[in-house]
């Protein structure tokens, strides 16, 4: 998977082809800047979401998700970690399994 472009980058390639001048198409900046045309699309699009000019999954708001889910699946693991030593625990304790005593 390629490196994303930094967020600075992304920023000035959309604003320039916002406030671009009449007959320069978005593929032409697109090319300015070494990026692929539909990139640039998409670039413009979630920046409209991010400013609320569009409705949508803003930045922030899948940064936060990612985080989240990342953060689940930890909780996730310590929990079945924790499940498993209590089994193991609970059986070494049951009588005449791994105990000396009558």
């Amino acid at each position: 998977m390629p490196r994303p472009y930094p967020r600075e980058f992304r920023d000035d390639v959309v604003r320039v082809a916002r406030n671009r001048d009449d007959g320069v198409t978005i593929e032409q900046i697109a090319t300015d800047f070494g990026v692929h045309p539909m990139t640039l699309h998409k670039w413009m699009r979630q920046a409209d979401i991010d400013e609320g000019a569009k409705p949508g999954k803003s930045t922030s708001d899948s940064a936060e998700l990612r985080e989240l889910r990342r953060r689940n699946r930890l909780l996730e693991q310590e929990n079945e970690v924790l499940r498993r030593a209590a089994a193991y625990l609970s059986q070494a304790n049951l009588p005449g399994k791994g105990s000396t005593r009558s």
